[in-house]
């Protein structure tokens, strides 16, 4: 259940994308344009920016599920406001409900899965959490793509209507999860948390012969006690008061702005537009492409969440970087050739001529520049930032890595039509050098996290002997285990053989 709160994120942006294409949308609404289009898109993360101080703490103190629990419920009212919508403030206030329920939602949901999850298989479901982004997508793609002939305003309604999707399960569900082991011991419900491992890490059994329950729970122990020894409460400031929190900031805060500030966010909200901008105007196609382009997305995501472990965090981030620079510079040169290329102009400033090489070679180069993205800063943006942070700093940390990103995409949603409609394919040229700094940036600061418990991997940017102390720690609480049921074994064996 956690797993699908993606979804909705993905549904948005990809529904937003396409309902510009949806003629109905666009006469219902006055034709949207400029300020008033970026409005539309950025008010859902306006929402989550109002949500952000409120979110982790709702989850440090009511739990991760209860959390969960309380943004499907506001994000299911703001889909069926949305959905009934009559009029530009309905739809907008509908919109901004959405946001700040999806962040209560997408606050808690990594923390669950990354703090439940078997250690070997953590780094891939956690990575598929951010994955599954392309899976609302895809959904939001399709549906516009079968809706936008209906003759009525049904044609943008029923994909509003879809959105709702997860929050409906997640509400029907939600009650059958179990709680974050850690945030039990947090809460000093030891032995809860002790049943929780053992019936998801040990076949159900608290005493199983290969340890992993007990190895676990030692590990968690330990490591709260000294965070709560250290610090017997969190603030935001907490983040930025050590060393250690210091060196996962820096990292954190950076790639909440390079997942929205590489170029993507103009392709994500704002496709038909720059579709327009290469002479490709029919809703067909446009609404055609988009669902292609998600599936393509999905297929990359999802193949590059199950090899994190294999490959390394920091190889996957590096080669996203580069690979994001070198195909968003030759978007730029096509887009410079095409537009070079046209002479003549529709009423609408369309291209009704050009280069349709260089056309169908833009077109190649997203897809490939999505691929790059998707291999790294999809999968890895959530799933990194969650194994990076000690347990009492988790849930702020990755709220404000949220809140990076939300500030990013609000930036983008006014600034992006704005410096689209003054500089054309020029635009690309500033995106283009900025990925370049990306590059930079990552190759001096991305660490290697691979092979590593949550605990280690946290502890790695404090001191990396700590890292391999609290390795040790667990392992020989698990052997101390082990030795005992030896111990009972041998005397049960012993007293069996004198009676």
């Amino acid at each position: 259940m956690p797993l699908i709160n993606s979804y909705g994120n993905g549904f948005d942006g990809s529904m937003m994308n396409g309902l510009q294409s949806v003629e109905q949308w666009q006469e219902f609404f006055g034709h949207p344009s400029g300020g008033t289009l970026g409005l539309f898109n950025a008010i859902q993360n306006i929402g989550a920016l109002a949500a952000t101080p409120f979110a982790p703490y709702f989850a440090d103190i009511f739990g991760r599920k209860y959390c969960i629990l309380f943004g499907a419920s506001l994000v299911a009212i703001g889909v069926a406001l949305q959905s009934a919508s009559q009029n530009f403030g309905m739809f907008i206030g509908a919109r901004a409900i959405l946001g700040f329920g999806m962040t209560f939602a997408q606050t808690a949901s990594p923390l669950l899965i990354s703090e439940l999850s078997y250690p070997t298989q953590r780094s891939a479901l956690t990575s598929l959490f951010n994955s599954l982004w392309f899976s609302g997508a895809i959904v939001a793609a399709w549906t516009t793509f079968g809706t936008f002939r209906i003759p009525n305003s049904f044609s943008w309604r029923i994909p509003s209507i879809l959105q709702g999707l997860p929050a409906a399960l997640q509400l029907a569900f939600v009650w059958f999860m179990p709680e974050s082991p850690r945030w039990l011991i947090a809460k000093g419900r030891d032995q809860k948390a002790l049943e929780i491992l053992a019936k998801y890490h040990g076949d159900g059994d608290v005493n199983h012969p290969l340890g992993e329950p007990q190895f676990e729970y030692k590990e968690m122990k330990e490591t709260i006690e000294v965070e709560t020894s250290v610090s017997k409460s969190t603030s935001w400031l907490t983040l930025f008061q050590t060393a250690g929190n210091l060196r996962r900031m820096r990292i954190i805060i950076a790639m909440g702005f390079f997942s929205q500030w590489s170029g993507n966010g103009l392709i994500s909200y704002y496709f038909a537009v720059i579709l327009n901008g290469i002479g490709i105007t029919s809703s067909f196609h446009q609404t055609l492409i988009n669902g292609i382009l998600q599936i393509f997305n999905f297929a990359i995501a999802i193949g590059a969440s199950l090899l994190t472990e294999k490959l390394g965090r920091r190889t996957l981030f590096l080669a996203s970087t580069i690979g994001m620079t070198v195909f968003y510079a030759c978007i730029t040169i096509c887009g410079g050739v095409f537009a070079n290329s046209v002479t003549e102009y529709d009423s609408a400033h369309n291209p009704v001529n050009g280069n349709h090489g260089a056309a169908n070679a833009y077109i190649a180069m997203v897809f490939l520049f999505n691929a790059a993205y998707a291999i790294a800063y999809t999968p890895l943006l959530v799933s990194y930032t969650v194994e990076i942070l000690p347990y009492n700093i988790r849930a702020k940390g990755l709220a404000f890595m949220n809140l990076t990103v939300t500030a990013a995409l609000v930036f983008n949603q006014y600034v992006n039509p704005v410096a689209w409609d003054g500089l054309n394919w020029k635009y690309y040229i500033v995106y283009t050098c900025w990925n370049l700094v990306e590059c930079v940036y990552i190759y001096f600061f991305a660490v290697e996290t691979k092979g590593r418990t949550l605990e280690e991997c946290a502890a790695l940017f404090d001191d990396k002997d700590a890292a391999d102390n609290l390795r040790y720690a667990g392992e020989d609480a698990a052997h101390a285990h082990e030795e005992k049921i030896d111990e009972k074994a041998s005397s049960t064996d012993h007293r069996e053989h004198v009676a």
